[in-house]
């Protein structure tokens, strides 16, 4: 196993291919012993080989993706960790993807726990701050339609009551302004979001922090910190859009 992964580190070295003898010479092994492994690997697809060229086969890759998609989503962790060390509540990360919104990372502690999905996040948007941030991100058709399946209804006394009234509230939220819900999503908890502009438009993406109702009155100041300090490594999060 151990000289199959030399092969295959000294072709992930060579972009344009290497022959078998130029293999065996690198990693030190006897000509027909490389070519056992080599048509082992090819066989397996780890391997592809073209006019006496090995290179790097389609399960090698899916491989590299995985291991790649780990990283990304470790530093996703460690950021969202970081953010809600610093900012004394826990740290929300979502995305619109594919017609969905999808919530990829959450930080939170014993002390300041993560609000409690009581109600399915992807079909109440129109309730919580993840949500409305992200939808405020789309254009008209989008969101039509994105209502259209998963319809505005009020799962708290404080939930906005319709669809014509949600989308005006869209039409004026300010580009980068905290967007703010008081006990919409779930009562006693109160959450703000903005949007991360890290995305470079392949999706929208959200970043959120929510609080005790009791505690309202650091939640935009809080968030606005967050917003601040987000910058310098808003790129760990976009790279994660693609998880």
């Amino acid at each position: 196993m151990q000289r199959a992964m030399r092969l295959l580190e000294a072709v992930a070295d060579r972009e344009y291919g290497a022959p078998a003898k130029q293999l065996a010479r690198e990693v030190g092994l006897a000509l027909p012993t490389a070519y056992h492994l080599l048509r082992t690997l090819t066989h397996e697809g780890y391997l592809r080989r073209e006019k006496g060229l090995f290179f790097l086969g389609e399960a090698a890759e899916r491989l590299s993706g995985s291991a790649a998609q780990q990283k990304r989503r470790s530093m996703m962790d460690d950021a969202l960790a970081q953010w809600r060390d610093s900012i004394g509540a826990p740290v929300y990360y979502a995305v619109y993807r594919k017609g969905e919104i999808e919530l990829l990372g959450v930080a939170d502690s014993p002390a300041n726990p993560a609000a409690e999905e009581w109600a399915d996040f992807r079909e109440t948007g129109h309730a919580h701050a993840i949500g409305q941030c992200l939808l405020s991100q789309l254009d008209e058709e989008a969101r039509r339609d994105h209502l259209d399946r998963h319809p505005v209804q009020s799962i708290t006394p404080y939930t906005v009551r319709d669809e014509r009234t949600f989308l005006r509230r869209l039409d004026r939220l300010g580009w980068q302004e905290p967007v703010v819900e008081h006990q919409e999503y779930a009562l006693g908890t109160v959450c703000a979001a903005f949007p991360l502009t890290a995305a470079g438009g392949r999706a929208a993406a959200s970043v959120a922090i929510s609080m005790p109702s009791h505690q309202c009155g650091r939640l935009l100041p809080a968030a606005r910190r967050l917003q601040a300090e987000i910058g310098s490594r808003s790129g760990t999060l976009a790279l994660s859009i693609s998880i």
